[in-house]
């Protein structure tokens, strides 16, 4: 089983995830994009990552935004895995 992250290992995370935020035990972001086709390239980027990673993100795609929601399941909340996660999506958006 893959270990929990401690709070204090979320918070130091997220100084260095800016724009993410936890909601209950997700991790969060909203990224937003200057067409809509952009976003759905991003969310195929991620997808892809994901896939090898075998780690899967919950992704909601709208019109020009794309909302991440990370959150290790079989652990029951957040672990190395959503950081690592995160990071790459930030990557991806750049």
């Amino acid at each position: 089983m893959k270990t929990l992250l401690s709070e204090t290992e979320i918070q130091d995370a997220l100084r260095e995830l800016p724009g993410w935020t936890v909601e209950r035990l997700e991790l969060v972001k909203v990224f937003r994009f200057p067409s809509y086709l952009d976003g759905i390239r991003f969310v195929n980027a991620l997808a892809q990552e994901a896939e090898e990673m075998n780690h899967h993100p919950d992704l909601i795609v709208g019109w020009r935004v794309v909302t991440v929601r990370l959150s290790t399941h079989s652990a029951k909340g957040l672990t190395a895995l959503d950081v690592t996660l995160a990071k790459a999506a930030d990557r991806q958006c750049r």
